[in-house]
């Protein structure tokens, strides 16, 4: 084979770059989405209310630039962000067993259904108080209450994927000699990987509203002081720059999940795409 033939066959199987073109035209509606946001955001403000207690998109990216030099901004975020992961990843661990468990086994859905069906309606901004009381204003009863509002949310959509099985994949996988530990992990569970992803996703965006009201009660940094402050002191602009911050941040996460589910998971069906 000729060297020229050689080089012709390594750039047919070399992957070819996107386009920016097509990128753009692709991400088109996103940006336009963005853009409109914005525009009804500066109309709002320096329209229609006029007021200093709604600054414009303008004075909240000046004021926010101001708290990514001095580090505060950066340094609220983080501590926020750690919160979350560290207690949505726990409550996700523990609620993805027991939704199996409940799903799969009737007796111990009736034993474990009047936990979950009597706590989860304390709403997780009621149990700040006991977690102060329980853990201190450490960030145990930070992660605790990540923990609660995550778990409920996760147990429940995990069980709904178990009990939404067709009964026929399981007879097709007893007909061909499959023990009930083999249906479980090759049946079961692949086929509730839809229901638990979306548990976590929604799960997800309840860690940030839980995050931002327990920091306000029992914290010393974070999103939530930073908002606390911004009330407590008038600093409009800041309480601003903490709701933008918590809005791209939870884009940002809820992206970075999707992508995480199209790379790894996107071969089971109903998974969600980007």
């Amino acid at each position: 084979m000729s060297e020229a033939s050689i080089g012709t066959a390594v750039r047919a199987r070399a992957p070819r770059a996107r386009p920016v073109g097509k990128w753009l035209l692709s991400h088109l509606p996103y940006l336009i989405g963005f853009a409109s946001l914005l525009l009804a955001w500066h109309v709002a403000a320096v329209y229609i209310v006029g007021s200093v207690l709604f600054p414009p998109p303008y004075a909240v990216l000046v004021r926010a630039i101001a708290l990514v030099q001095d580090g505060s901004l950066l340094e609220n975020v983080s501590i926020s962000l750690q919160r979350i992961v560290i207690g949505f990843f726990a409550g996700a661990l523990l609620g993805i067993p027991i939704g199996l468990v409940i799903g799969s086994f009737p007796l111990t859905r009736k034993i474990l259904e009047p936990w979950t069906e009597i706590l989860r309606f304390i709403p997780s901004v009621a149990m700040i108080t006991i977690a102060v009381i329980w853990f201190g204003i450490g960030e145990t009863a930070k992660v605790f209450l990540i923990i609660y509002t995550t778990i409920f949310i996760v147990i429940l959509n995990t069980a709904a994927g178990v009990a939404a099985i067709a009964p026929n994949k399981i007879r097709a996988a007893q007909v061909l000699g499959a023990n009930r530990w083999q249906i479980f992990f090759l049946v079961a569970l692949p086929a509730t990987v839809p229901y638990i992803l979306t548990g976590m996703r929604i799960a997800m965006a309840n860690s940030f509203t839980t995050i931002v009201a327990a920091e306000m009660v029992a914290a010393n940094a974070g999103l939530g002081v930073m908002l606390w402050n911004g009330r407590m002191y008038m600093q409009i602009d800041d309480i601003f720059v903490a709701l933008v911050t918590l809005c791209l941040l939870g884009f940002v996460a809820d992206r970075l999940f999707r992508l995480g589910v199209a790379r790894f998971a996107g071969r089971y069906d109903g998974t969600p795409s980007v």
